[in-house]
């Protein structure tokens, strides 16, 4: 039995009539008849009643054609359903992301994304870069957003893409003595408490802003004590209570709370870049689909991509 088989005997019972059903199915009668017939005994059961007035199901039938229709329905559903996760429709993506990336890359790449291919199960995790490339190593995850390249072992395995450029600010509260300046040098900020990410949980920025500091003097960096902070909401409210002076990207202006100041470095410092990365062996047309509204929304991204994955 074959699925026209099925569709012969569907065609046969709406027409009522086997010229009707065959010129519908643009078959000749002689065949269609004889399909049927051959379908009836291989069922063991007369499934039409040959009349004058015309052609109507028997109760073998009406039982054959219920399930008929609903395993032409499951036939039709399948293939669909095959051609939209082959072109990234439906299927899962597991993202994890630093705080900072909901600022100004998510609500860009995948707001689309979400528009475009709402059927797709996100799983969306707020994570530090340490934590979000040890998930991606481990399959747990299937796209990070984080500061910097991915380090140590398994990171060869990864595609990673700058996807994001940003440099740093100073965040204090509204009575902070910096609150009066739009500016403070790197020299003011030695000294000061400072409110930043975990070093184990961020080491390329924390790497970064050691060696920034600590350039030229002989007292470390962190003589004025630190409190440890890598979600950029907790940084702005940690600032607004006084703790000390926050240090993040610029992109933290959009989060900025009316009790809290924002200032410029001088001079301008650039922070570690904002990388997307993900397995290179990964296939998934999910993915896919996101690096296409990647590409689309961060300019460059396209031709760093196939740089990258072209050299794989």
């Amino acid at each position: 039995m074959e699925s026209r088989h099925l569709r012969y005997a569907l065609a046969v019972a709406e027409h009522q009539h086997f010229g009707r059903a065959a010129a519908a199915l643009g078959i000749a009668q002689p065949p269609l008849s004889q399909q049927i017939a051959a379908l009836e005994r291989e069922l063991g059961a007369r499934l039409f009643d040959r009349t004058a007035r015309g052609v109507f199901p028997t109760a073998a039938g009406e039982a054959f054609l219920a399930r008929a229709r609903r395993a032409l329905a499951e036939m039709s559903a399948a293939v669909s359903d095959a051609g939209r996760a082959a072109r990234g429709e439906t299927g899962q993506l597991r993202l994890g992301f630093i705080g900072s990336a909901l600022l100004e890359l998510l609500p860009s790449v995948l707001g689309q994304f979400i528009r475009e291919r709402p059927e797709v199960r996100l799983g969306l995790r707020e994570m530090s870069t340490r934590r979000s490339t040890a998930a991606l190593l481990a399959g747990e995850l299937d796209i990070s957003i984080g500061r910097g390249a991915p380090r140590g072992a398994g990171a060869e395995d990864l595609v990673s893409v700058m996807v994001g450029r940003d440099h740093l600010v100073a965040v204090v509260g509204a009575a902070h003595p910096f609150a009066g300046q739009s500016r403070v040098s790197v020299e003011q900020l030695r000294g000061q408490h400072l409110i930043v990410a975990p070093a184990d949980e961020e080491p390329v920025v924390a790497a970064w802003l050691t060696a920034l500091l600590d350039e030229g003097t002989e007292a470390p960096a962190r003589a004025g004590g630190v409190t440890e902070a890598w979600d950029a909401h907790t940084i702005i409210g940690l600032a607004s209570c006084g703790v000390g002076v926050g240090l993040g990207p610029a992109c933290l202006r959009v989060a900025a709370r009316p009790d809290v100041r924002v200032c410029e470095v001088s001079p301008r410092v650039e922070l570690p870049e904002l990388v997307m990365s993900f397995r290179a062996q990964d296939r998934s047309p999910v993915l896919a689909a996101f690096l296409d509204i990647t590409r689309e929304r961060c300019p460059g991204v396209g031709e760093r991509l196939e740089r990258h994955l072209g050299a794989r």
